[in-house]
């Protein structure tokens, strides 16, 4: 175990989630505000928080994260991916049971461009037979 600040990046579609991790009591400081200020809703703090559960909770590690980008969905869970990387960064040893769950896999889905021609990425203007 390293005492030092860890930094690690995480995305989703297009939100990007920067995680700092350093020693501390378990605050949690996103975009300077508080955590349960800029996620709302429950299950979006739990997703966020879920990479902790392995360690017994969030009681030894500050976090300072910056995020844009996207929707709040897509930016809970860059942060999540975020926090899962910069925990790699203080114990590898969390690698394999990280990637088990999930928290290592970085969804590269994007929004397809629109093609010309086309009224979107796939749908057609509507046919005029006469």
């Amino acid at each position: 175990m390293t005492l030092q600040e860890q930094v690690a990046t995480g995305r989703r579609k297009t939100a990007v989630a920067s995680v700092r991790l350093r020693p501390g009591t378990g605050q949690i400081d996103i975009n300077g505000k508080a955590f349960n200020e800029y996620f709302p809703v429950e299950i979006q703090r739990q997703t966020i928080l879920a990479p902790f559960q392995k360690l017994g909770g969030n009681g030894r590690f500050d976090l300072i994260i910056r995020v844009k980008g996207g929707g709040i969905e897509g930016q809970a869970v860059a942060t999540r991916l975020g926090v899962a990387r910069a925990l790699l960064g203080e114990d590898d040893s969390l690698h394999h049971s990280f990637k088990e769950q999930g928290f290592l896999t970085r969804d590269s889905r994007k929004k397809e461009r629109k093609k010309y021609g086309l009224a979107g990425a796939r749908k057609r203007f509507q046919f005029s037979k006469r």
